[in-house]
């Protein structure tokens, strides 16, 4: 093994266990397994290897937006929670089904590298079942977007590593007595996605569900993901570490795959190339299938799939900035609008611990509901506001210190909605906001920067609820919807990453929340990537509850004061 190798891999397979409508806003006129899946991040840093079961070490992401113990309030009554897997721990994960057998892996490569701590995360395996039998609709497809060179994505052509993995990937299975596997295009946008997205990020995760995804075309004989990174652009060597990790060269050699896809993206960071290869088997080719990346089809073409509003206008990464002096310093502060209308913020400073508050900001007396993100991506965190004149203005954040002047992105209307705001399209990065009117109809508005807002699509009907807030609830890497109801109950909508929910029976999440005026969803309160939302009760009460086990978690209670003061989402 080289010694420039720093190789950080991961690999997720499928193994059978048998070989009239509302008014809109008006816009402004100027211009202007059972389901197993990898909830926790898999990352490693500099100067680690992965070791021989296909661990990985520790990489520290760059900058991604999103107390005492106390009794909880007695009302507060968390309900049963909907059957989910616990995200993994930081350690040693085996997952290994007592029917299963996987190939037998290729002796493992010597490393001449020193060995690091390191995080133990086998390959996850799930039954074919969930193939054949999908228990919900898939998520919607990304159409093909050209790459761009924001940030640290650099823009070279990943031609010739693509078709690298390809050969390099079909000669060792031929050398092992297998059929070659073909290339999909689709399938290969599946890919390039993820690869550009992880890298953006520069985190290295899983697609939660990613044989779910339109582009994958229902596979019925498995499928699996397999990741890697290296300091230098060296794609054959990709291939190398997956054949000397037991798990990725059990997938490698997988006699049921008989299509895959591939995505490469470089950067101007310390891993320069990123790899991520998607692998499925069907009964039937499906069309559109080349023998190679660029050569021949193997069946007809494939329509493009229809334009979505949750379609990323640009591949965008925030850069890594030193937010100590922003007026909001991570994503797990706590903004709070005071009865003078003065905006407070509380930075995290430790586990469900906030520094005292400070103002950043006045003039938020007529405010309705305030929201908490980065909007544009530029790495700092803004401030957007629904008005109770019925506008909606966006307050951007100064890496410095303070706010930029207000940009109106909406005029009339805003009040008669509640909001939600976050991630809520996988393959958008940008934040979105979800509306709910009065009628139950629930809509998605796409993010225009700093343009005007207009543009909506229906997600779904029926939906009622006083407060909304945006939260991954149960880990799968989507979005969910907290829907808190007159009665107190919360119901939980599970998003899919698209412009649609989870087609399911809804679950009833907590009881007792009928005191309950502030929902805010927060990353990283107690760890990186921790989940949990902090809620503002009626008694002058800030609790945070937990979702690390996929559910609503005894609360604990963060130290005011907090009389007079609206919690922001």
């Amino acid at each position: 093994m080289a010694p420039s190798f720093l190789g950080v891999l991961c690999a997720l397979a499928l193994v059978s266990s048998s070989a009239s409508a509302p008014p809109v806003p008006a816009p402004l006129n100027h211009a202007g397994a059972a389901s197993i899946s990898l909830a926790a991040p898999l990352v490693g840093g500099a100067g680690m290897t992965s070791k021989d079961d296909g661990s990985a070490g520790s990489l520290t992401p760059a900058v991604d937006p999103d107390i005492g113990a106390a009794s909880p309030a007695p009302e507060a009554t968390p309900a049963p929670a909907p059957t989910s897997t616990p995200a993994a721990a930081p350690s040693t994960v085996a997952v290994q089904p007592a029917t299963e057998t996987a190939p037998p892996p290729a002796p493992a490569l010597p490393s001449t590298e020193a060995a690091p701590q390191t995080v133990s995360i086998p390959p996850l395996w799930a039954p074919d079942q969930e193939l054949a039998s999908p228990s919900a609709p898939s998520a919607a497809a990304d159409p093909a977007a050209t790459r761009t060179s924001t940030q640290a994505l650099v823009p070279d052509s990943n031609s010739f590593a693509i078709l690298t993995l390809f050969t390099k990937i079909n000669e060792y299975r031929v050398a092992n007595g297998l059929n070659k596997v073909k290339y999909h295009p689709t399938v290969a946008g599946l890919s390039q996605e993820w690869s550009d997205n992880i890298a953006t990020r520069e985190v290295i995760e899983h697609r939660a569900s990613f044989w779910t995804d339109p582009r994958a075309m229902s596979p019925n004989n498995g499928a699996g993901e397999i990741i890697a990174i290296r300091t230098d652009r060296d794609a054959a060597q990709l291939v190398e570490w997956w054949k000397g990790s037991p798990g990725h060269n059990a997938m490698l050699l997988d006699p049921r795959f008989n299509v895959m896809g591939a995505g490469v993206s470089y950067t101007n960071s310390t891993y320069q190339i990123w790899g991520v290869v998607n692998f499925f088997g069907y009964t039937t080719l499906p069309a559109g299938t080349l023998d190679s990346p660029g050569g021949a089809s193997s069946g007809g073409s494939l329509p493009a799939p229809p334009p979505s509003l949750c379609d990323a206008p640009v591949k965008h990464m925030p850069p890594t900035l030193n937010l100590a002096a922003a007026a909001i310093t991570g994503p797990a502060d706590l903004v709070s609008v005071d009865s003078a209308g003065q905006l407070l913020d509380r930075a995290s400073t430790g586990p469900r611990t906030y520094a005292a508050a400070r103002v950043i900001g006045a003039g938020f007396s007529g405010a309705k509901e305030v929201f908490v993100t980065d909007w544009d991506r530029d790495g700092t965190f803004d401030v957007l506001t629904q008005w109770a004149s019925g506008n909606l203005t966006l307050h951007r954040g100064i890496a410095s210190g303070g706010f930029q002047a207000p940009i109106t992105l909406g005029v009339g209307g805003w009040d008669t909605l509640t909001l939600a705001v976050g991630g809520w399209c996988v393959h958008n990065r940008m934040p979105q906001i979800l509306a709910l009117d009065g009628a139950g109809n629930l809509y998605l508005y796409g993010n225009k920067g700093t343009g005007d807002i207009a543009e909506r699509v229906t997600v779904a009907t029926g939906v009622y609820a006083s407060r909304l807030s945006m939260v991954d609830y149960d880990g799968d890497g989507f979005q969910d919807i907290l829907g808190l109801r007159a009665d107190g109950t919360v119901q939980l909508y599970r998003g899919l990453g698209s412009t649609s929910l989870r087609a399911e029976t809804r679950a009833t999440v907590a009881t007792g929340w009928t005191d309950v005026t502030g929902i805010r969803a927060l990353l990283n309160a107690t760890g990186l990537n921790s989940r949990g939302v902090a809620i503002r009760r009626a008694n002058d009460t800030v609790q945070y509850w937990d979702l690390g086990s996929g559910s609503l978690a005894s609360p604990s209670t963060i130290a005011g004061p907090w009389t007079g003061q609206r919690l922001a989402q």
